[in-house]
């Protein structure tokens, strides 16, 4: 029986994928900021989580879904097809460290597999999604800024240290961070996550803003929660 996550307008099978939908995926997609952009670029889709999200956001956006996994490309396309946008999402089996795309895109979004040391998962899948041997962030910044066009962005969720550090990296070839926002599941816990957007072409030692988002507090979500993904959560 097939497993599926439902969204206000589309709904997610995550048959045979590494990672199900997550709040850190949800959390990116209602948080990435490209209302301005025409192309959009989906690397390591997964179940295609993002790009469907993007696509309910951005009506304008035209969003190619790439990832190296045959089974997340299959389960991506037919999460796709299934949902109001399949004339605006394309999906490709592909290598963002080797992919050469025809054009540059505006905005790329990706939710990378964040573990840099300790014991990988069990299942290969989830291992592949979670765990970066098969794509370290200094390969995949790299991949960023050779698919961006000048001034494009891109929009990532890591946990804190791996956040920081791929800031770090990023910096250091020319994509600057505009913005993070430091994730707390409660007030009186310190962050487990960063919302990073980083920019082509700000200056190596730009510091942008930094802002924080409670996911709860005394038991019951947040305003600011509630009022980024209340047009996905049916409980919202």
């Amino acid at each position: 029986m097939s497993k599926r996550f439902n969204f206000k307008q589309f709904s997610i099978s995550m048959d045979g994928c590494g990672m199900p939908v997550s709040t850190d995926g949800v959390l990116l997609g209602a948080w990435a900021d490209a209302s301005d952009c025409h192309d959009i670029l989906d690397i390591g889709c997964g179940t295609g989580l993002l790009s469907l999200m993007l696509a309910q956001r951005f009506p304008r956006a035209i969003i190619t879904a790439i990832d190296i996994d045959e089974t997340a490309v299959k389960t991506t396309k037919d999460n796709v097809q299934q949902s109001p946008w399949q004339d605006r999402v394309s999906v490709l089996d592909a290598d963002a460290t080797a992919w050469e795309p025809d054009h540059r895109f505006e905005h790329v979004v990706c939710n990378p597999p964040y573990f840099t040391s300790g014991v990988q998962a069990s299942s290969e899948q989830r291992a592949t999604a979670r765990h970066h041997d098969t794509l370290s962030h200094q390969a995949l910044v790299k991949a960023i800024d050779r698919v961006l066009v000048t001034g494009g962005a891109a929009s990532l969720i890591l946990p804190v240290y791996e956040g920081e550090n791929l800031i770090e990296l990023a910096s250091g070839i020319g994509l600057g961070c505009r913005h993070k926002v430091s994730v707390k599941s409660t007030p009186a816990k310190p962050a487990s996550r960063l919302l990073i957007r980083l920019q082509k072409g700000l200056d190596a030692n730009y510091r942008g803003d930094s802002t924080e988002l409670v996911i709860q507090e005394g038991g019951k979500y947040t305003p600011e929660f509630v009022a980024l993904t209340r047009d996905f959560y049916l409980k919202m």
